[in-house]
């Protein structure tokens, strides 16, 4: 009787996650509608045409002048409600038994995780990115504190991953629970951070795609600090292809697989692990498709963006892991 009560409970969590995004994301869509600019604030002049110009304020409160940072922007926003949904997702987890950890582990691991992406994902950009172009590299070599101005955007996904990884080995050698459990709790919690970091890349107006004359391309504003010199021509949107791809598309994918099998350690539960490699092989394979439109923000590798080859390490990491999970379960087990 209990298995049987799986489906029910996978369908009526998924529900509640569907209502709470909603109530969570609309009051968001709604502030973002009217942050078009009326014109730009450099001499640059908007295009007319049958494109879509993407002009938007990166800064949704504005400081006054004088003060240590220029205002609130939407970029940290987006890692703020991130990280809130995460906190909400573990205390969901553990509600319905699927998460063995009480509210003092579980912040403790949620601060290693925060640290982990911030510190992680800055340094990645730096180190990973950045060091190709001499100018950036000898000014983070004349002030490392560069990598604490995560406001400034510059953040790495697969630099985050790494410092993930090692926030949750902390954790796991603090707890004593299974780094490949707190893999694929991990795996659940990242595609909603990721969607709403791509969503701020877009009205950032960076890490947009290559040229294209599709119906739906684009026009960017080209920024020097916050004055717009330029524009691009009509390019691919591609930061709103990685948000469907590597956060809405992953998101539901390992929603699902976390609710539709019973509780870790239960019979007919994932293998410890499989999860958390399923989402690197995933991810690695959507952010490799979203890299073909994507126009290249470092110099190439052997003629593949920095973005496709380090996906490809995280394919042969992601698949190790699914072999390794598999191997560990008993005989009878896998019968």
């Amino acid at each position: 009787m209990q298995g049987e009560n799986f489906p029910r409970l996978a369908r009526g969590a998924a529900v509640g996650l569907a209502v709470s995004m909603r109530r969570l994301f609309m009051p968001l869509l709604a502030l973002v509608a009217p942050l078009t600019l009326s014109a730009a604030t450099g001499d640059a002049v908007p295009p007319t045409g049958t494109y879509y110009v993407a002009q938007y304020d990166p800064i949704l409160l504005h400081f006054p002048a004088g003060w240590p940072l220029g205002g609130i922007r939407w970029y940290g926003l987006a890692y703020v409600a991130g990280f809130l949904i995460a906190s909400w997702l573990m205390w969901l987890y553990a509600k319905h038994g699927r998460l063995a950890l009480n509210a003092d582990d579980r912040s403790i691991l949620f601060s290693a995780l925060v640290l982990g992406v911030l510190v992680g994902g800055r340094l990645g950009h730096l180190i990973l990115y950045d060091f190709s172009d001499p100018t950036r590299r000898a000014e983070f070599m004349a002030n490392p504190l560069l990598v604490l101005e995560v406001w400034k955007g510059g953040m790495a996904s697969h630099g985050g991953f790494i410092g993930v990884v090692l926030g949750a080995w902390w954790f796991s050698r603090h707890s004593k629970m299974s780094f490949l459990s707190l893999g694929d709790l991990v795996a659940t919690l990242a595609p909603p951070g990721l969607l709403l970091g791509r969503l701020a890349n877009f009205v950032n107006g960076e890490l947009w795609g290559k040229a294209t004359t599709v119906p739906w391309a684009m026009i960017f504003p080209i920024r020097d600090g916050e004055t717009i010199v330029g524009y691009t021509g009509p390019v691919h949107p591609s930061q709103l292809y990685e948000a469907a791809t590597e956060g809405l598309l992953l998101m539901i994918y390992t929603q699902w697989r976390w609710w539709s099998r019973p509780p870790p350690g239960q019979p007919g539960a994932l293998p410890t692990g499989q999860l958390g490699g399923e989402f690197l092989i995933l991810y690695a394979l959507v952010r490799i498709f979203c890299e073909l439109f994507r126009e290249p923000d470092a110099s190439l590798f052997f003629g593949l963006s920095r973005g496709t080859l380090y996906s490809l390490f995280m394919i042969l990491v992601g698949a190790g892991i699914i072999v390794w999970s598999k191997r560990r379960i008993p005989i009878k087990q896998r019968a």
